[in-house]
């Protein structure tokens, strides 16, 4: 169910951002027994670089992926940690 969770991320970030470097890390297992992977839901890390990151500010940028996962959010993702670049930053 992992990799079909990373997959189903890969591919909204995808499609959202078009993103030139993308890296997803599912961190659930070291989360186990935490009250909110009581519920099957993952936890997960995504470094992202996009164009589409270009003049957005921190807090943009994080609301920018968020919304390309408001449905796994909803259903498959309890935590997620995001560094999100220019390609220039990086």
């Amino acid at each position: 169910m992992s990799a079909d969770r990373v997959g189903q991320i890969r591919e909204a970030l995808g499609s959202a951002l078009d993103p030139t470097e993308l890296l997803i890390k599912d961190q659930s297992h070291l989360h186990a027994g935490h009250e909110g992977a009581k519920d099957g839901r993952g936890h997960f890390d995504v470094t992202i670089v996009s164009e589409s990151f270009t003049g957005q500010n921190l807090i943009q940028r994080h609301r920018m992926v968020y919304d390309a996962l408001t449905e796994l959010l909803a259903t498959d993702i309890h935590a997620l940690r995001i560094k999100a670049f220019t390609p220039s930053e990086r």
